[in-house]
């Protein structure tokens, strides 16, 4: 329940899910094996996910009936849009994943990762203070402009850099407001964790493993806890972001980087 909740909050919120279940883990441990942990990190996930869906489903089905035919259109441009954002992702970022997992999971790369992510977030704040948004709406989003955007998304997969921080700092930089670079950022999360999940379950069965009643519990405990959670955490970054800029969240980002630094570099 601690970790579902620690992903609802941090896993749309761009400061990173994977540095603080990281730092988590030190205190609040699950008594099960490494491969299942490993996994259960990626797939509670799924419940952060399913957040999206439920709030967005309407905006996100093409079949509502309440739409007219343009709204229809703009719905299925808006998801081929995403898929091809998701593209780099595959063909990058697939064939890295196994080596950045297993080489780039450190304290010392996520702390980095979460002070240089910070401190970008408030100087493109800086820098952004005198410009105008180009992209105030999703429909205006190009397919250029998505797949750019999925290039950044490729960022994410360095431990600590956070896949909503990466793809919301990406599109800002392109020239989308605030408030488009995120939900363009929530709608990418949907295949991509979705992948991730799938290709996470996979390994872990092919590697062998299998799940136990017990298991079982715990895995869909985190992830309902992290629907509730997450389903709360988007709402208040769509409330926030409309009169507040991110560099709280950078702030924020070198403080807990330093935190990282300080436990498992002097104390621990």
């Amino acid at each position: 329940m601690v970790l579902g909740i620690v992903e609802g909050i941090t896993e749309f919120l761009p400061i990173s899910s994977t540095g603080h279940l990281y730092l988590v883990d030190e205190f609040v441990r699950l008594n099960e094996s490494t491969a299942f942990i490993n996994m259960f990190m990626v797939v509670i996930q799924l419940g952060a996910i399913l957040a999206v869906v439920a709030l967005y489903f309407n905006k996100l089905n093409p079949w509502a009936r309440n739409k007219q035919v343009i709204e229809r259109n703009q719905t299925w441009s808006l998801w081929f849009k995403v898929i091809v954002a998701v593209l780099p992702s595959i063909v990058i970022g697939l064939p890295a994943n196994d080596w950045l997992e297993a080489n780039l999971t450190s304290w010392q790369v996520i702390a980095t990762t979460l002070i240089v992510y910070g401190i970008l977030f408030i100087v493109i704040e800086n820098y952004n203070r005198t410009r105008t948004a180009k992209l105030t709406n999703l429909n205006q989003l190009s397919y250029k402009t998505a797949i750019l955007i999925g290039i950044f998304q490729i960022l994410s997969m360095v431990p600590g850099t956070s896949r909503s921080g990466a793809t919301i700092l990406g599109a800002i930089l392109i020239g989308a407001s605030r408030y488009v670079a995120t939900e363009f950022s929530f709608f990418l999360a949907i295949p991509t964790m979705f992948g991730a999940s799938l290709l996470k379950v996979a390994k872990y069965f092919v590697n062998g493993n299998t799940f136990t009643g017990g298991q079982l519990v715990v895995l869909l405990t985190g992830v309902v806890v992290s629907f509730i959670v997450a389903y709360l955490s988007i709402k208040f970054l769509l409330a926030y972001i409309r009169n507040n800029n991110f560099k709280a969240f950078g702030w924020y980002r070198i403080v807990i980087g330093i935190v990282v630094v300080i436990y498992f570099g002097l104390i621990r």
